[in-house]
């Protein structure tokens, strides 16, 4: 008995904690996300070269991933984020956040874009050659 009330009690805790957690509120841009030239929405400087995975990459996610978070992953207004962005730098954002992203979809939380539903065709290993392209990419762009 001692112990179901000790659940239930934590539960309800945490169901509180929850409830009272700050949110980021959600607008139509954010400082973050206000577009500049054709809509991009971040300033990508390319690296001199790429390694043979990044290459491989770059023209995967050229295939499945540009047509909403736009060339050189720079981003798209009012379509998707970049993901050349200190959000998306691998302390915050894994390799394995970009491979449940593809495979699952993902539920909005950092931008006003909505959610980004599974992408379909790609392969764990296509995605492990197009983290290879963005992480080469941030790093160019200072993101570590």
């Amino acid at each position: 008995m001692k112990s179901t009330i000790a659940i239930a009690a934590i539960l309800v805790a945490g169901g509180v904690g929850y409830a009272m957690w700050p949110t980021v509120p959600h607008t139509t841009t954010t400082d973050v996300a206000i577009a500049m030239e054709d809509g991009v929405l971040a300033n990508v400087l390319l690296p001199d070269t790429l390694s043979q995975n990044a290459q491989i990459g770059q023209l995967a996610y050229e295939a499945k991933c540009a047509a909403c978070h736009g060339g050189n992953a720079a981003g798209q207004d009012g379509v998707a984020p970049p993901l050349v962005h200190v959000i998306y730098e691998p302390s915050h954002h894994g390799d394995e956040a970009f491979q449940r992203a593809a495979a699952m979809g993902v539920r909005g939380h950092h931008w006003p874009f909505g959610d980004m539903p599974p992408v379909e065709g790609v392969t764990r290993g296509d995605v492990t050659m197009i983290i290879a392209y963005i992480r080469e990419l941030q790093r160019a762009n200072g993101i570590n």
